[in-house]
């Protein structure tokens, strides 16, 4: 298995996406290709003495910077690291593609480049959010438009991811809203709610509200991606809020600096249960052949989790299921 990884995108590149992929080549078994600026690679390489007699390097000559606009990939920055890899991953060099860069240009490159699943109108960026019962939210961030079709081509995706991730015999979906009611929300959601009611391709559950996400109210949760978005960037901010909180608790006195001795185990439980680190990254699924979004922030250990979950996509044959499904849905002409 040949994963490719974009080491010169994200706010920690080159250093920790470079360590990332050692990691991964050394703890996963796969074969990785390390695309960037050479030089760079081999000088944080040398610097820090990190053996890359296992990295394939492949050369590019710019980066996609998280300013640059979502069509640069193909334009002005088509020899990127980001853009090479795409590249790489269209032509049948590489199993599955990892970068931490701009979302933006790496959908709009996924799109034009390697080229959406034949009846998908639009990818969407699917992320496991850190429950006790894992929901995956779709989309969290590709598409701020959408129309109630590309809901029902979301849940569809998404209830093959988590039936083939998670080993469930049938994902329930759920509907982000102000409400359960069938009557709540805009036009545009309560149409939604309709078609989704209606579709034969899922198991729609109905409405759910934000505040029941946590606890197995559904195991995927369609919305549009700007809605999808804030609610994934609340979870992260209230859990980082939350574990600074607790650690002002623990650390008051000496009895709770004795408590937090005894609970130790349970907070740093927790705490890996809220790291973006621990869950690697986000697929964009629609897209015919595996990408994955790393989080912006990626360390090392975020970089071999991202390619661990690349490597559990590759396997599972997911990309299969949602093309057959897009056909079927295309066929009864819905």
């Amino acid at each position: 298995m040949r994963i490719i990884i974009d080491v010169m995108s994200g706010d920690n590149a080159p250093l920790e996406l470079v360590k990332g992929a050692v990691m991964a080549r050394e703890e996963l078994g796969v074969d990785v290709v390390a695309v960037g600026d050479r030089e760079v690679i081999e000088y944080i390489a040398a610097e820090e003495e990190i053996d890359l007699s296992d990295i394939e390097i492949v050369n590019a000559n710019s980066v996609i910077n998280m300013e640059d606009p979502a069509l640069s990939v193909v334009r002005d920055k088509s020899d990127s690291s980001m853009a090479v890899g795409l590249q790489m991953l269209s032509h049948g060099e590489g199993d599955a593609f990892v970068s931490a860069g701009n979302t933006g240009a790496l959908l709009a490159g996924s799109t034009l480049i390697v080229r959406r699943i034949k009846g998908i109108h639009r990818a969407a960026i699917g992320t496991v959010l850190p429950f006790p019962t894992p929901v995956l939210l779709l989309d969290s961030g590709a598409n701020i438009e959408v129309d109630e079709k590309m809901l029902e081509q979301f849940a569809v995706m998404g209830s093959a991811y988590m039936e083939k991730i998670y080993g469930l015999e049938t994902a329930r979906v759920g509907l982000l809203n102000n409400g359960t009611e069938p009557s709540k929300g805009t036009a545009f959601y309560k149409s939604a709610h309709e078609l989704l009611s209606k579709s034969e391709y899922i198991h729609f559950i109905g409405n759910v509200e934000a505040k029941g996400i946590a606890f197995d109210a559904c195991d995927v949760l369609v919305c549009d991606g700007f809605t999808g978005n804030v609610l994934l960037k609340s979870i992260e901010g209230m859990g980082k809020f939350f574990m600074s909180t607790l650690k002002n608790v623990f650390y008051e006195n000496m009895l709770t600096k004795a408590t937090a001795l005894l609970l130790k185990n349970k907070v740093q439980g927790l705490k890996k249960q809220f790291d973006a680190s621990e869950h690697g990254g986000a697929p964009l699924l629609g897209i015919s052949k595996p990408v994955i979004k790393a989080h912006g922030s990626s360390d090392a250990r975020a970089v071999l989790n991202a390619v661990r979950q690349a490597k559990e996509y590759i396997n599972t044959g997911i990309i299969y299921d949602i093309a057959a499904h897009a056909a079927e849905t295309n066929q009864s002409g819905k």
